[in-house]
């Protein structure tokens, strides 16, 4: 039996090409001693997975050169040489862009494809839920009545962002997307009372119009001119969660800082960045609130499906191009 998975062939310099990557075939793994093999079914592909590709050092080890890439997958067990997990069960792993893995079962999480459709657990139930739930929550502090601005809110973590912050309290939510068919999903389908497309003016302008008197929450996807403009509409005791800035990850310079810092002064505001790593002890809680609220409708998702292994790496770049509306995934 072949199985194909793609390879990273050599380290990207601005925005990746195709000839950074190969799609290779290899033998099906045998499941060692305390494993299972899966037959996997749905991959994500995340904008993070770009700096994973640099050497540089960060948060998460780089890819190897000439070796199979990583990232969230969920599928069927297919044999199992592990105590507790059994052929047929479905499990989510961190073994992805390829179409079977040998998994340790410590790493494997067990998931009813019967509580929720399968493709949820690598989004709205999943890291990309929890990281929006954490963020908003816990490192931006949201509290009842406060304003909140979102950037690549129609993307899969600022969606939810959005959505969570309407349900506990937030008395006025924006967002910003990239096209005008996003900035009404925005409006008329997830709730937000304002939205923008970022692309058709100066974002602190926008900004100021949609939010005459400020934000008090701004939720970061995007940095440059998004973070400039967010300090710049910042009310006394704002706080901003840094969970990504995919506007400066295929720089090949250092992009420069906001120009506007020394705002935080008078605001007394409060810039933190976060990883979703640092958070799963909030995963009870997460999946306890925000499971009902998806099971009624209340928290709606979205998802670009793309079919076929042979499209993962065209689904990777259609993430960073922006060209997905929520969690884009992979169907094998």
């Amino acid at each position: 039996m072949i199985n194909r998975e793609w390879h990273l062939l050599s380290r990207p310099v601005g925005w990746p090409k195709p000839e950074d990557f190969a799609l290779v075939e290899t033998p099906v793994p045998t499941p060692g001693e305390g494993q299972v093999l899966v037959r996997n079914e749905y991959l994500s592909v995340d904008p993070y997975m770009r700096g994973r590709m640099s050497a540089a050092k960060s948060y998460a080890a780089p890819f190897e050169l000439d070796k199979v890439m990583q990232g969230g997958a969920v599928g069927e067990v297919v044999a199992s040489n592990a105590e507790g997990i059994a052929v047929g069960d479905h499990v989510l792993h961190f073994f992805g862009w390829r179409e079977y893995a040998a998994v340790d079962a410590k790493n494997a999480v067990k998931v009813d494809p019967q509580a929720a459709p399968l493709s949820t657990y690598l989004g709205v139930l999943g890291m990309t839920g929890l990281t929006a739930y954490a963020g908003l929550l816990r490192t931006a502090s949201l509290k009842e009545g406060d304003v909140v601005f979102v950037s690549g809110a129609a993307g899969a973590v600022g969606s939810q962002v959005g959505q969570i912050a309407k349900l506990k309290g937030a008395s006025r939510v924006i967002g910003s997307a990239g096209s005008d068919e996003k900035v009404r999903l925005l409006t008329e389908e997830y709730g937000f009372d304002a939205a923008f497309n970022y692309k058709n003016g100066p974002v602190g302008e926008q900004l100021r119009a949609a939010a005459p008197d400020g934000i008090d929450v701004y939720f970061d996807n995007v940095g440059g001119d998004h973070l400039e403009a967010a300090i710049g509409s910042l009310n006394l005791g704002g706080r901003i969660a840094v969970c990504g800035m995919i506007s400066v990850y295929n720089n090949t310079e250092p992009a420069p800082g906001p120009r506007n810092l020394a705002r935080l002064i008078q605001t007394r505001g409060r810039i933190e960045g976060f990883l979703v790593g640092d958070h799963y002890d909030l995963q009870p809680q997460f999946v306890q609130e925000v499971g009902p609220w998806v099971a009624s409708g209340a928290l709606k998702y979205r998802e670009t499906v793309v079919e076929g292994i042979e499209n993962n790496l065209e689904a990777f770049l259609g993430v960073l191009r922006g060209d997905n509306t929520g969690k884009m995934i992979v169907k094998i």
